[in-house]
């Protein structure tokens, strides 16, 4: 039944009650007119679907599923049928499991390699977190389940992510942090995306009509269900008004009848709540195959046919695999990888033995199977010793521990070390405050490399770390976070059973003060402003010549390639075709080494730099070829108007200059093999092309720092310029709202007391933790919104009334809250990861 029919049938009520979720991960059902509810569930890189205690934190169990690389190392492999192949996989055991929507993939883009939460994100680079967001997107939805795009948009560090305001100016916001949601939505089709917690220039994105609409429905012609991050909402009427359909997560008692209020005061037409009703509606309906018969609903195990299950399991584990494999990055190598099997092996690093295979937070996943390397070794029968060389935990190494693994080194042919950066260094939640490995981690690796020059050194964590013994090895391998057969892979690497093929997704910098933010992130005020404009990641060390400790695109390999000049092919006929018109470039590729391999090869666009700043390159196209021993094949590479264009603050609109475009053919942004040229010109070009030579950003003293990057620093007034416009107004602690957050509390003797009884009720539930939680806590709950503890039993009148007693109106805010201790300790305890563990959730009863 479509939706417009179903919409008919339902009374205002009904409809109102589709837009926040019945639990923490369902949606509501109608059993008057036939509408299911559905099941969504975390995933970008493996399922977490919670049958007991629900959080949205990663804290309490979830089914057991497969846990595939982090978005931060499938990148790596520049392989977007592989990503499909991941996406569908996830989406058969969503399927199994009875989810409708798995919530990924996230396509923010990494500003700073200090954000907590990158590893769940592809790439610094636009278009290749739009293509590979696209394929995880039709992986997923070609079994029926829809995926969530997320985070949209400008959610690009933890720090107080649920009230800080990105503020962004128009061409950067355009170019750079939209463009991988506007490739995917095109591209894909994707059936529901989700809004990200903070303000984007002064407006909350779940209640931001130009970003929700005007943007995503009007331009790109998205056609799916807005959902919220689980606590984004802050107005609920005027969220509904923008654009959002469906809030989560629930219960959310307080949520239809606010609307319904705000229907009959006339602040909210009533077309709004059918509009996003019919939306929840088109969900269930699109999600309609993914959904079978199931088995005992009180198995909280997997569903469906056992036999069927377990094949479907085994198959994602052996794509886990090679999806490990195939994402590595051969950082250095002197010539020692592939490995001798004959050699014995000192295996030293506490993560030989408990790996690093995933991220903290929403994603993390309860893995079905779980490997590691030192196991491996062993299993080949390779004559190995092992040493733990630091706490697994901490990171930190001990005067006995080091000494241990140096002599390990010094009596085995080769010292193979495992590092990295440990689970308590990065999470969502919180950003990392430095670039650094743990000390424990350097001063082994440095250790050993000087007792044994035969030193191999395999990185985990989900994203760049500064090394500054990097050239003390023989080889380097980046597995990042590589799932739960990271450690085979990681062997077969090793001993050349497998060919590295990954190429870097992100520029690893030799030090955090070589970043265009460098210290300065993460912003610790709420409005984050995005001072270094388009100039992220490999864009602003090409602009300022800063050489980087790896570049984007870097990747070595165990055989070489070589490379014909590249040559420009004629255009695709625009015609009447589907197809968009796009530009060719061919290049032969050879593999003259000994051995199979597969190149990925990298097509940069220098733009002519006429009307307006440009950075010195651009990725237009990538493609992934395998050639064995003395092969050779023909690339090509396809790129269009997106790849060329720039957006023009002054027009509000999209341009392509005409002029001369430097096309560079390289295995790296660094690393380039040949090049050609392109003329674009209105009478040539398959797509329009301006001839109009007015600067769109006349000022040029003005944006001296986005002209020439390096000569003057991204400061605030240069920001300002570039913003072209009065910036968002500064949010003042005083008076509080329902969006103040517990840290600002303390600022009044009420909120002092308040924020005692918080870490009063934390004691307890802290004393059961283990670092990385307390850390985690810690930094979420003081970045809270009074608005979160709605979702946690108090009424919205409860939460009026603590804002009315923090604005010293005490007497009316008391008769409002009527706030207990024991009210007080049941919503801090849903908010802290303790969560469920450790508590009991009956708590009382609803206000």
């Amino acid at each position: 039944m479509d939706s417009s029919s179903m919409l008919q049938r339902m009374t205002l009520q009904q409809k109102a009650s589709l837009l926040a979720g019945a639990s923490h991960w369902d949606t509501v059902r109608v059993d008057e007119v036939g509408l299911e509810s559905i099941a969504l569930s975390d995933g970008p890189h493996g399922l977490r679907h919670q049958l007991g205690a629900a959080d949205h934190l990663g804290i309490n169990q979830s089914v057991p599923s497969t846990c595939f690389p982090s978005a931060s190392a499938l990148a790596c492999s520049f392989d977007p049928n592989l990503v499909l192949s991941v996406g569908a996989a996830i989406a058969d055991e969503a399927v199994d499991q009875g989810v409708s929507v798995v919530l990924g993939p996230g396509v923010n883009i990494k500003r700073s390699p200090l954000c907590g939460r990158n590893f769940e994100y592809f790439s610094e680079d636009p278009l290749l977190s739009g293509e590979l967001g696209a394929a995880m997107v039709r992986g997923i939805q070609s079994r029926g389940v829809a995926a969530c795009l997320k985070h949209f948009a400008c959610n690009n560090q933890e720090l107080a992510r649920l009230v800080s305001d990105s503020v962004v100016d128009e061409r950067t916001l355009r170019e750079i942090y939209l463009q991988p949601f506007e490739r995917v939505v095109k591209k894909a089709r994707p059936w529901s995306i989700m809004t990200a917690y903070n303000k984007l220039n002064g407006t909350y994105c779940s209640q931001n009509a130009w970003l929700l609409q005007t943007v995503l429905r009007e331009e790109w012609g998205f056609d799916g269900a807005v959902i919220s991050d689980w606590g984004a909402v802050s107005g609920v009427a005027e969220s509904i008004a923008a654009g959002l359909d469906l809030c989560m997560p629930g219960p959310r008692p307080d949520y239809a009848p606010t609307a319904l209020a705000a229907v009959r005061r006339g602040v909210l037409e009533e077309r709004c709540v059918d509009r996003a009703a019919g939306h929840v509606i088109d969900l269930v309906e699109r999600t309609r195959p993914s959904r079978r018969p199931r088995a005992s609903s009180s198995s909280a195990t997997t569903a469906g046919d056992p036999a069927a299950d377990e094949s479907v399991y085994k198959r994602n584990a052996r794509l886990a695999a090679r999806a490990a494999r195939e994402s590595a990055v051969l950082l250095e190598n002197s010539g020692i990888l592939p490995l001798d099997p004959t050699k014995t092996v000192a295996v030293i690093g506490a993560f030989a033995r408990e790996p690093r295979f995933q991220g903290a937070g929403s994603s993390k996943i309860n893995p079905r199977e779980l490997d590691c390397a030192l196991d491996e070794f062993k299993r080949r029968g390779i004559s190995v010793s092992f040493s733990p060389g630091y706490d697994a935990y901490s990171g930190e190494a001990s005067d006995v521990q080091v000494e241990q693994a140096v002599e390990a080194a010094r009596t085995h042919d080769v010292a193979v070390v495992f590092a990295g950066l440990p689970d308590r260094f990065e999470s969502e939640g919180f950003d990392r405050k430095l670039m650094v490995m743990p000390r424990g981690h350097c001063s082994l690796i440095e250790r050993v490399c000087r007792e044994n020059p035969n030193t191999v050194v395999v990185l985990q964590g989900g994203a760049p770390m500064e090394a500054p013994w990097r050239r003390m090895p023989a080889a380097i391998m980046a597995m990042y976070l590589s799932g739960c057969h990271g450690g085979s892979a990681t062997v077969d690497l090793l001993y050349g059973d497998a060919n590295p093929c990954g190429k870097l997704a992100e520029t690893w910098p030799e030090r955090l003060g070589d970043t265009a933010l460098g210290a300065s992130y993460p912003d610790f005020d709420r409005e984050v402003l995005y001072r270094e404009g388009i100039y992220v990641g490999y864009r602003y060390f090409d602009a300022v010549g800063a050489r980087p400790a790896w570049p984007f695109g870097h990747g070595l390999s165990y055989t070489a390639f070589a490379y014909g000049r590249p040559k420009l092919a004629m255009p695709l006929p625009c015609g009447g075709s589907a197809r968009p018109a796009a530009i060719r470039v061919e290049v032969d590729v050879e593999n003259t080494g000994p051995v199979a391999g597969a190149e990925v090869v990298q097509l940069y666009v220098c733009p002519p730099c006429e009307c307006a700043f440009h950075e010195p390159r651009r990725l237009a196209a990538f493609a992934k070829v395998r050639l064995g021993p003395g092969e050779r094949s023909r690339v090509t590479l396809e790129f269009g108007e997106m790849e060329l264009r720039y957006w023009d603050a002054a027009r509000h609109a999209w341009r392509v200059d005409q002029g001369d475009y430097e096309l560079l053919v390289g295995s790296s942004s660094r690393d380039i093999r040949g090049s050609c040229s392109l003329r674009l010109a209105a009478d040539t070009a398959p797509f329009p092309v301006s001839a109009d030579r007015s600067a769109p950003l006349a000022d040029r003293s003005a944006l001296a720092a986005y002209w020439r990057p390096g000569a003057t620093r991204f400061d605030e007034e240069s920001f300002k310029a570039l913003y072209a416009g009065p910036l968002p107004a500064r949010t003042p602690i005083a008076p509080f709202t329902i969006d103040s957050s517990v840290s600002e509390m303390a600022s009044t003797p009420f909120g002092r007391l308040m924020v005692r009884v918080v870490e009063h009720v934390m004691d307890e539930p802290v004393k059961k933790m283990d670092e990385d939680t307390r850390r985690m806590m810690h930094e979420i709950v003081s970045d809270l919104p009074l608005r979160q503890l709605i979702s946690s039993g108090f009424s919205m009148r409860t939460v009026h009334g603590l804002v009315d007693m923090l604005n010293g109106r005490y007497i009316r805010g008391f008769t409002r809250a009527v706030g207990t201790y024991r009210r007080i300790k049941k919503a801090l305890r849903e908010h802290t990861p303790a969560l469920a563990a450790h508590f009991d959730r009956s708590g009382d009863s609803e206000e």
